[in-house]
């Protein structure tokens, strides 16, 4: 048995995990808690965390923003510039009668050049995203969210323009702290792949479901909570360099990495996600726009 104490909310408490050398899951060791990027190090993670509750993950204050927020933060567009933009519409959305942009509206919004971490910078794919939020928009009317478990209100919104199965996921698990559900973007891959619970050529665009269900197994057979273990990953990850992810991945001499500088990094990245733990996910990623930490390429 290995034991996690910490300090949460002015407490010291204890978590107990099996030896680092036990069986998670199939092909997947417990591997120890102070070893950054093991299982045993996310679930311990997640616990500092604490408790999820239906609020803690929500960057919107209604189904319609959270829409405007994940949709707009997709795959290509930084998490700092996604939020800014979502800002910049949903201001636009509290400002009309009905809650509705139209095409050209959206367009206009988006290719407006964005302020962000005191520089200019411009919106990616902007008419692209442009169209599919008008019609998302649209389409929203007729969800009536309140009648909805969690899997159909994603089924529901993977129905609406430019949103798939991650992004849907994103926005049930923003609303309801859902744990049925995975958020599998780059940042989730990169750290399951690395512990052993997705295939090296683990692919989300080909097999979501296959490998969210092998996500929400891991939770399940770690008792930790999807939610929360998807969002601790998510914040830590991204904030990782990327010479210390080869070191992971390699361990191979030859990167130019002194033994010293690896050591160095893998307390810093602890250090990070202690901080993450003592953020909501909603307040974290509100915090990388404010403080703009690096980001590491899809």
């Amino acid at each position: 048995m290995q034991r996690v104490i910490a300090e949460i909310a002015g407490r010291y408490a204890a978590l107990d995990l099996p030896d680092a050398d036990e069986w998670l899951m199939p092909g997947v060791r417990w591997g120890r808690f102070d070893h950054a990027l093991t299982p045993a190090f996310w679930v311990s993670q997640a616990w500092m965390s604490g408790d999820a509750t239906p609020t803690s993950f929500q960057l919107g204050q209604s189904l319609v923003e959270e829409v405007v927020v994940c949709l707009l933060g997709g795959h290509g567009t930084p998490a700092e510039v996604g939020l800014a933009a979502a800002e910049r519409i949903c201001q636009a959305l509290r400002d009309t009668t009905d809650g509705i942009l139209s095409h050209d509206a959206c367009e206009r919004l988006l290719v407006e050049p964005l302020a962000v971490r005191g520089r200019t910078v411009r919106y990616r794919f902007a008419r692209q995203r442009a169209k599919y939020l008008a019609g998302s928009l649209r389409g929203l009317r007729q969800i009536a969210e309140a009648d909805l478990t969690d899997l159909e209100l994603r089924d529901a919104l993977c129905r609406l323009p430019g949103i798939g199965p991650k992004t849907a996921s994103w926005i049930v698990r923003n609303r309801r702290a859902s744990d049925k559900v995975a958020i599998l973007d780059v940042h989730i891959v990169r750290a399951c792949q690395i512990m052993g619970v997705f295939p090296e050529r683990a692919d989300p665009a080909r097999h979501y479901a296959r490998l969210e269900g092998t996500f929400l197994e891991f939770c399940s057979r770690a008792h930790a909570r999807a939610s929360v273990v998807d969002a601790v990953m998510w914040t830590t990850m991204r904030q990782m360099s990327r010479p210390l992810l080869n070191r992971f991945v390699d361990p191979e001499p030859g990167f130019g990495f002194s033994p010293a500088a690896t050591q160095q990094e893998g307390i810093s990245c602890q250090d990070r996600a202690v901080r993450a733990a003592t953020l909501t996910p909603a307040r974290a990623a509100r915090a990388a726009v404010r403080a703009g930490p690096r980001l590491i390429p899809a």
